[in-house]
C-alpha cells in the first residue's frame, strides 16, 4: 500500500491526495510498520487484535503517545476535556499488554494555570502506567515562559526542557519547539538546542532505532498557519545516518503521517477537541462537530518494538472505536 503523504513541490507543503487518504483512514485506526525505513500499513480493521499487539516477549518494548490534553479548556467544541483524557487513560488501561511509559506531546493544559496541572496529575493517578516522558506545547508556557510547567514535569531537563533516554535499545528525544514562538508562527528549536542535539546523536550508531518527540510537527505540514518547525530541517539532518527514525508530534489535532526516506513522521490526535484539516478553514482552531461525532476524532497513538527487529508499529484508535 502505497498511500503515505509524499513530498510536492507545492508552496504550501502538503500533498492533498495522501492527505486525504491519511485522514479517510484516521477514524478506524491503522497499524503502521516501520521496516528498514519503509513505512507499510493496513487499518485495523483488515489484521487481528493479536497482530495489532505484539506479545509481551522479553525485548518487546510497549509505550503510547497521547496528546493536546488542553486541561482547563471548555467551549463548545468540548466542554469536558477532563471526561475525554479519563476515557484516554480508561483506553490505555485497557490495552492489552500494559505500556512501559507513555509519552505526551505537549498542551497537557490549555492556559498553564496551576490548577489545570494539578487537574492533569490527578487523572493520570488513574493510569496503570505510571512513568510519563513530557516535552511542553505552547499553551504550557503561556504564563510564566515554561518555569511552572518544567518545575513539574521538566525536572533534569535541559535548557528549556529537552532531554534523551534509552529504553531496550531505543534511544528516545524529547525536543522543545514552541519557546518563544508568536501566535501562528513556525516551531523553533534554536541554536543551543541543535548543538545539544548533534552531540546526544554523535555517540550512536547508525542502525540505533531513534524516536524524536516534539509537540509542533518538525515536518511543514501547513506553514500558512505555523504547522512547522522553520528549523526543523537542521535537525532532521542529523538523522539522515540512522536507518530508522521515527518523529512523533502533536498540536494539530488529528492523524497525520509521512515518510520520507529513513525518517517516518507521524503527528497524533488531540484527547480535546478537533482542528481543521489544513487549509479547509479560514483559520486553525477548535472545530466543534456533533456530539456523537466527537469521540470519533479524539483518540490515542499506541508504538511497539522488538529489540533486535527493525519493526515499529505505530497504530491509531479513537475514543469512538478503541482501534
Amino acid at each position: 500500500m502505497n498511500n503515505h503523504i509524499i513530498h510536492d513541490p507545492s508552496n504550501d507543503g502538503i500533498d492533498r491526495r495522501g492527505f486525504l487518504t491519511c485522514m479517510a483512514w484516521a477514524g478506524t485506526g491503522v497499524l503502521w510498520t516501520l521496516a528498514g525505513g519503509v513505512l507499510s500499513s493496513r487499518a485495523l480493521g483488515q489484521v487481528s487484535t493479536s497482530a495489532a499487539n505484539l506479545p509481551a516477549a522479553p525485548g518487546t518494548l510497549h509505550f503510547v503517545q497521547i496528546s493536546d490534553s488542553h486541561i482547563g479548556f471548555n467551549k463548545a467544541a468540548n466542554t469536558d476535556v477532563a471526561g475525554t483524557f479519563r476515557e484516554t487513560i480508561a483506553r490505555i488501561n485497557a490495552l492489552p499488554t500494559a505500556p512501559e511509559f507513555l509519552l505526551h506531546t505537549g498542551d497537557l493544559t490549555h492556559l498553564a494555570e496551576a490548577e489545570e496541572f494539578d487537574t492533569l496529575e490527578q487523572l493520570l493517578q488513574g493510569c496503570r502506567t505510571k512513568q510519563v516522558f513530557y516535552v511542553p506545547g505552547e499553551h504550557d508556557i503561556l504564563n510564566d515562559d515554561g518555569a511552572q510547567y518544567r518545575e513539574r514535569f521538566g525536572k533534569g531537563t535541559r535548557g528549556s526542557g529537552w532531554f534523551s533516554f534509552d529504553q531496550k535499545g531505543v534511544h528516545f528525544v524529547g525536543l522543545v519547539n514552541v519557546q518563544g514562538v508568536s501566535d501562528g508562527g513556525l516551531g523553533v528549536l534554536g541554536t543551543e538546542q541543535l548543538d545539544w542535539l548533534q552531540k546526544d546523536l554523535s555517540p550512536l550508531s547508525a542502525d540505533t532505532p531513534v524516536v524524536i518527540f516534539a509537540h509542533v510537527p518538525l515536518w511543514t505540514v501547513y506553514p500558512k498557519w505555523g504547522w512547522g518547525t522553520d528549523d526543523g530541517a537542521k535537525a532532521l539532518s542529523l538523522l539522515k545516518r540512522f536507518g530508522s527514525v521515527t518523529v512523533l508530534n502533536g498540536h494539530i489535532h488529528q492523524a497525520l503521517q509521512k515518510v520520507e526516506g529513513n525518517i517516518t513522521f507521524h503527528t497524533a490526535r488531540s484527547t480535546a477537541f478537533p482542528q481543521p484539516a489544513p487549509g479547509s478553514a479560514p483559520k486553525p482552531g477548535p472545530m466543534t462537530v456533533d456530539a456523537p461525532r466527537l469521540k470519533s476524532f479524539l483518540g490515542l497513538t499506541s508504538v511497539s518494538y522488538v529489540e533486535n527487529h527493525p519493526t515499529l508499529a505505530v497504530v491509531d484508535s479513537t475514543l469512538a472505536t478503541g482501534g
